[in-house]
């Protein structure tokens, strides 16, 4: 095979599958030929004729000049606008175009004319803000969090020590053995207190993923867990021995502290394995239960959190993958790489 026979047979394949509308048409704007792209695009068919865009339709025209912005100057880069297709709608496209053909003698003039659709980069723009606001969500959330749990920390829980010290100043006055009676009660009631606010503020935010990181935190939540779920057997191991920045230890640690709480409340499991590993290029977490398991698609809708740990993984620039079957458990994989947001 000759070289123009690979460079025509490589064009026809570039002219069937490229993703932009490809049109040859004439200065009558008749349709001589057009890609698959290009008839998915408009509707149109060949020997159709091209319809003027909304730019044409609207703008002022020199004496002789012809409608069609793009005929008028023979090549266009490319400009924005609107384009009835076959179906009576309009849709948002680039085009650009470029005299291919002239016969002088005759005046025949053959046009490429090219459209890109602008509703794909549009929805992908409206993704991309979507994920840029989450995360901005996400980050002013954890904020928020770190600043309550240090005002419950530092401020109502001093405040209540504070008041535990009174009390016990008090006692050493008090002889009556009613009173005395009455100020155990009430210092009773006052560690319950004082027991859910550390709670709370660890609920928010634990001081110790800034302070340690994030394995000793995983180890201080499961260390939390067992006491409070001693039926449940749960085993953690990495092998990280350094630092993560702030932003991946604290999503990490929000989706397997989520995680082991849907096990816990839904999963009905007596054994529950966490994993994070560090490979070359990448960070991967597995978290697996023997429960019940679930349908995935119904508890999606409802909610047990498994939209929020996906979206922090996103975040992240990860991929988030869940398998779920009943009666044999529950496997969760997300992976990180290690791009810009390890520096």
């Amino acid at each position: 095979m000759s070289s123009i026979q690979y460079e025509n047979k490589y064009l026809r394949q570039i002219f069937e599958n490229i993703q932009d509308g490809i049109i040859i048409m004439d200065q009558s704007r008749k349709i001589l030929a057009m890609n698959p792209s290009a008839k998915k695009l408009t509707g149109w068919m060949v020997h159709d004729r091209v319809p003027y865009c909304s730019f044409c339709e609207q703008r002022r025209l020199r004496s002789g000049e012809n409608t069609c912005y793009l005929i008028a100057h023979d090549e266009v880069p490319y400009f924005l606008s609107d384009m009835p297709t076959y179906h009576g709608k309009k849709i948002n496209v680039e085009m650009s175009t470029a005299l291919m053909y002239h016969d002088k003698q005759t005046d025949q003039k053959e046009y490429l004319l090219v459209l890109r659709d602008q509703s794909l980069m549009q929805k992908e723009k409206e993704a991309q803000l979507s994920k840029q606001m989450i995360q901005k969500l996400i980050e002013a959330k954890e904020n928020e969090h770190k600043r309550l749990a240090q005002e419950l920390h530092d401020g109502v829980g001093q405040a209540l020590y504070s008041i535990s010290v009174a009390l016990q100043a008090i006692e050493s006055f008090v002889n009556d053995k009613r009173i005395q009676t009455y100020v155990d009660d009430v210092r009773e009631e006052l560690n319950a207190v004082m027991s859910d606010i550390k709670a709370y503020s660890y609920q928010l935010r634990p001081q110790s993923i800034d302070r340690l990181g994030l394995i000793a935190t995983i180890n201080g939540l499961i260390t939390t867990l067992e006491k409070s779920n001693p039926s449940i057997t749960f085993t953690f191991s990495s092998n990280l021995t350094d630092r993560l920045p702030p932003l991946i230890e604290i999503n990490l640690y929000r989706v397997i502290q989520e995680a082991l709480h849907n096990m816990i409340k839904y999963a009905d499991a007596n054994q529950a394995d966490i994993e994070l590993m560090e490979l070359s290029h990448k960070l991967e977490l597995t978290i697996w239960d023997n429960g019940i398991g679930f349908d995935i698609t119904k508890e999606r809708s409802k909610g047990l959190g498994l939209k929020h740990m996906e979206e922090r993984i996103h975040l992240l620039g990860g991929a988030f993958h869940i398998v779920s079957e009943l009666q044999r458990g529950t496997i969760i994989r997300a992976s990180i790489p290690k791009g810009e947001k390890f520096h």
